[in-house]
């Protein structure tokens, strides 16, 4: 069954803001997002997969990571990390370069959040994309589905998980 989540898009702010609310310890969900055994499992929705070339987890480092389609296509990503506030949040611009173009799809910018709550941990994500063009391109991309379904992943393997 799947868990709720919010999705709210900002046309004139050009953001898109998302929470859920996960039942477990709020360092569980962190270590989902930090440790790239457990990224990889989640980021990209299936069929799509995600495979780490290199992490390095701090202000300034990278999640550098290869795309594989359903055909076995591959492309590489990278998330760049700005501030990182250990077990609470941290921000990064995520890059992904389009097929044969050289060129970097939207790339927004992402706040993460991580807070507990009565029911586990809720999960927050504040994108900011450069302009409204950005957004809806992102949007007439399946962005909504995309980022649901990974999500929903995440919920399955933090279920599967005995921390």
């Amino acid at each position: 069954m799947k868990h709720h989540i919010t999705f709210n898009i900002d046309e004139q702010a050009a953001t898109i803001y998302v929470m859920a609310v996960y039942t477990t310890a709020a360092q569980n969900v962190w270590n989902c997002f930090t440790k790239p055994e457990l990224l990889e499992k989640w980021w990209l929705p299936k069929p799509w997969t995600a495979k780490t070339i290199e992490m390095d987890f701090r202000a300034g480092g990278h999640w550098h990571y290869r795309v594989v389609n359903p055909e076995g296509i591959e492309r590489e990503g990278k998330l760049l990390y700005h501030e990182i506030n250990s077990g609470r949040s941290f921000d990064f611009r995520d890059e992904i370069m389009v097929e044969n173009t050289g060129n970097i799809a939207p790339a927004p910018n992402w706040l993460v959040g991580f807070t507990g709550v009565e029911e586990g941990m809720k999960l927050t994500i504040n994108l900011h994309c450069s302009s409204a063009e950005e957004l809806q391109q992102m949007i007439d991309l399946g962005f909504e589905k995309r980022l649901k379904d990974s999500l929903e992943q995440l919920r399955i393997i933090l279920q599967e998980q005995t921390v």
